[in-house]
């Protein structure tokens, strides 16, 4: 950028002619830019300064090199993905299949001929997969 800036201000007549007064705004955008990249160098200086004085920044550092990093997964990930298994025993689910999992249980109403008005409803009993996740979700599923 800096040295299309140059170039542009300079007007050594390789391009199409700026006015005075553009040039002029160039060469003020190009001192505000030059400004904010020295303000920016300050606060990372700071930054920098406070996560080496913060132990719990220098303990973050260690774990992870950058934040950019691909993060390695965890043992209980790799477990997880090696036996498709939880630590709990049930199968792996993805979102997709979880959902269609639990599209499966049922709640039917019902009446009788005896009693009409007074509708029953009857809930099926969740597999342990849909347990766990109306567990996590705190819904109760009732008989």
């Amino acid at each position: 950028m800096a040295a299309w800036t140059d170039a542009v201000i300079a007007d050594d007549g390789s391009s199409a002619p700026l006015s005075p007064r553009l040039r002029l705004l160039i060469a003020d955008m190009r001192a505000e830019w030059t400004e904010l990249d020295r303000r920016i160098a300050v606060f990372d200086d700071e930054f920098a300064a406070s996560a080496r004085a913060d132990e719990a920044a220098r303990r973050l550092a260690t774990l992870r090199p950058s934040v950019v990093a691909k993060a390695e997964r965890s043992p209980a990930a790799l477990r997880k993905q090696t036996t498709k298994q939880t630590d709990d025993g049930l199968p792996v689910h993805s979102f997709h299949s979880l959902i269609a999992d639990l599209a499966t249980l049922t709640r039917n109403t019902v009446t009788t001929a005896i009693s009409p008005n007074l509708p029953i409803t009857i809930t099926a009993r969740p597999t342990p997969i849909q347990q766990k996740a109306l567990d996590l979700l705190t819904i109760r599923c009732t008989q």
